[in-house]
């Protein structure tokens, strides 16, 4: 976390600071909100396509930084402070000198405050997600981020929207982290999502990114680290493998038919135990020796943020760290 509160003095001159190209002496939170033309949901036809976001400016940052940029996207019954506080992404973000947008969900259009991974409109890359990728967009422009370090990451329903971002945006989105999360189109309604979370994808979801793959017509990748807990009763671990065998189809690695969490045999497949004796299995995709899908499985961790602050719900604080994973995740991108 940032040290002791800024005088409103300081914050003056660090403003005026910034505009001169200095950099900055503390990390600050600013507010914003982004729409799209396309962001109606289907599940709520008569909320407004707009989102609010908090954005998290990191210490040392200048005008002129090309830094890193993280959409970090909250879970279910989650606002984005709770979700900042407990993966404590501020000290990482002034740590790498990361910009970490936050979008948050409003309760209109999800009374738990999910994101609707779930809504059709969504998983073709409109609704929520043509908002977010508003948001990103948004944020390169005013703060020049680097459009080559993007990375969508989230939790639980949030990282099921990250995966759809980096499915349908693949020339914005370079990376992706998906905690306890979902494949982009693995339920084709709310009715079914419940189903899916406990159960994995209803649909091909390796089709459905190779078929994004060639509809897009890039050919970069898009490099995924997946976290997922061992213990989970919220999302089934079979969604874990799900979302590896989609990235993997994005990323043009075949995939063997049949199930759809039967995944090729992986480059580099370890186990190690914590400090406190967790198993943590870790399976990697390879390409040109830098990996494009990363599987990590954390025995005894439930729906929870590994690593977290243990006294916000959703979060597990002990190892392995995954915003420290995130950090490393980065360098990959």
């Amino acid at each position: 976390m940032t040290d002791a509160r800024p005088t409103l003095w300081s914050r003056i001159k660090a403003r005026v600071g910034g505009w001169l190209g200095r950099p900055a002496p503390f990390g600050r939170w600013v507010k914003g909100g982004a729409w799209s033309l396309r962001g109606f949901i289907g599940t709520q036809p008569l909320v407004l396509p707009r989102r609010r976001f908090r954005l998290y400016v990191p210490r040392g940052w200048a005008k002129g930084n090309a830094a890193p940029l993280v959409a970090l996207i909250h879970g279910c019954k989650q606002t984005s402070d709770e979700f900042a506080r407990g993966t404590r992404i501020e000290a990482l973000a002034d740590r790498a000198g990361v910009l970490v947008l936050m979008p948050r969900q409003k309760r209109t259009a999800n009374p738990y405050r999910c994101w609707n991974w779930f809504d059709r409109r969504t998983a073709e890359g409109k609704g929520e997600a043509a908002i977010v990728a508003a948001m990103i967009r948004r944020v390169l422009h005013r703060y020049r981020a680097d459009p080559a370090r993007v990375v969508a990451a989230g939790m639980s329903s949030g990282a099921g929207l990250a995966a759809i971002l980096g499915l349908r945006f693949p020339g914005l989105v370079r990376g992706v982290l998906a905690h306890s999360g979902i494949a982009c189109g693995a339920a084709t309604s709310a009715l079914t999502a419940l189903a899916v979370m406990k159960r994995g994808p209803e649909t091909d979801v390796a089709a459905m990114a190779a078929e994004a793959r060639r509809a897009s017509g890039t050919g970069a990748p898009v490099r995924l680290l997946v976290v997922q807990g061992g213990d989970d009763e919220v999302v089934a671990t079979r969604n874990a493998a799900a979302l590896a065998r989609q990235f993997l189809a994005l990323n043009g690695v075949d995939v063997p038919g049949g199930a759809a969490t039967t995944l090729p045999a992986p480059d580099r497949d370890e186990r190690d135990a914590t400090d406190q004796l967790r198993v943590v299995r870790t399976r990697e995709w390879s390409r040109d020796a830098r990996p494009l899908v990363r599987l990590v499985e954390v025995d005894g961790l439930g729906h929870a943020w590994s690593g977290g602050d243990a006294a916000l719900p959703f979060n597990d604080a002990r190892p392995p760290d995954a915003t420290a994973m995130l950090g490393a995740w980065l360098t990959t991108t």
